[in-house]
């Protein structure tokens, strides 16, 4: 098939369109820097190069492809966290789920693509009920007024690409992205600020995470678009964790003292209330619905030995 990869230098997509070439494809992958058209060819793929946010540079790169299959990665998250500002942090990435999403559907659907994935993450999910979130659960419906923006912003995503009805629209959920090009990885941010004790145990940790690695995800991503029917899926592994649970193990996977407590209050002075959240509130997910549907298994079934690896 021929697949169109929009964020194809991205920390998913670098995993990702390898996996397609070997597979077979004939993989387009789109970025918006010409200094990257190196790095596309090197993957063996088609180099093209258009600003995502421009309807027409879409519109065009998509229609010279002329693909079966898009695959949508875009995001500009920076290397820096803000977790006071989220809203900020997350601006372009927002636009790039809610403007770049329309740009690229309105391009599939004037050449006929047969599939469009894309990707969303479990952060949406409701933070009242059970630990572990199935894709049948709510996404949530009163989210701090910081991190609206960006769950607006992944609600328009899901939407449109299951409203899609002339095409099989694929959601991809990913769990909390781990290995290389992210910030749990070595000489990354989040496994920097826990060598250091800087990344402190907030309240009680009862906020669960569910991890991936992005290998993992990207192996899931190929069998969506594959032969992922439509729908929504957990890609996460078997191993869901509270915060007490995985960060002090981390801490010494890494050689680091134990984290800090830090009492919520606390955390919502330093740093803010996005920050709070995440530590005591999110919810895991599950991975049944992709494990069935996909036939995928993760080659790191914990984040114990995915962290161990990385």
């Amino acid at each position: 098939m021929k697949v169109f990869v929009a964020g194809a230098t991205g920390a998913i997509g670098r995993e990702l369109v390898p996996r397609l070439v070997a597979a077979g494809h004939e993989v387009h992958g789109m970025t918006r820097s010409d200094a990257k058209r190196a790095m596309i060819r090197e993957m063996g793929a088609v180099p093209v190069v258009a600003d995502a946010l421009d309807p027409r540079a879409v519109a065009a790169a998509v229609a010279d492809a002329r693909p079966d299959v898009i695959v949508h990665q875009l995001t500009a998250i920076p290397q820096t966290t803000d977790l006071r500002h989220p809203d900020r942090m997350f601006a372009l990435t927002n636009r790039l789920r809610t403007e770049g999403t329309d740009h690229l559907l309105s391009a599939g659907q004037a050449v006929g693509v047969r599939r469009f994935v894309a990707q969303s993450n479990i952060a949406a999910y409701a933070r009242t009920g059970g630990p572990v979130k199935t894709e049948d659960d709510p996404i949530d419906a009163t989210p701090p007024d910081v991190l609206r923006a960006n769950l607006e912003a992944l609600r328009h995503l899901e939407e449109a690409v299951l409203g899609a009805t002339w095409t099989e629209g694929v959601v991809l959920r990913y769990g909390w992205f781990y290995g290389p090009g992210t910030s749990l990885a070595p000489g990354g941010e989040q496994f920097e600020l826990i060598r250091k004790r800087r990344f402190p145990l907030v309240g009680d940790g009862s906020a669960v995470f569910s991890f991936i690695h992005v290998a993992d995800a990207a192996e899931a991503t190929v069998a969506a678009v594959e032969h992922g029917a439509r729908g929504t899926y957990n890609v996460v592994d078997d191993d869901p964790a509270r915060v007490v649970e995985w960060l002090p193990e981390l801490a010494r996977t890494l050689g680091a003292k134990e984290p800090r407590r830090v009492p919520r209050l606390v955390a919502r002075l330093l740093a803010g209330e996005a920050g709070a959240v995440m530590m005591t509130e999110l919810r895991g997910a599950s991975n049944a619905k992709a494990k069935q549907v996909l036939a995928w298994r993760p080659s790191y079934p914990s984040w114990r030995q995915g962290f161990a690896a990385t």
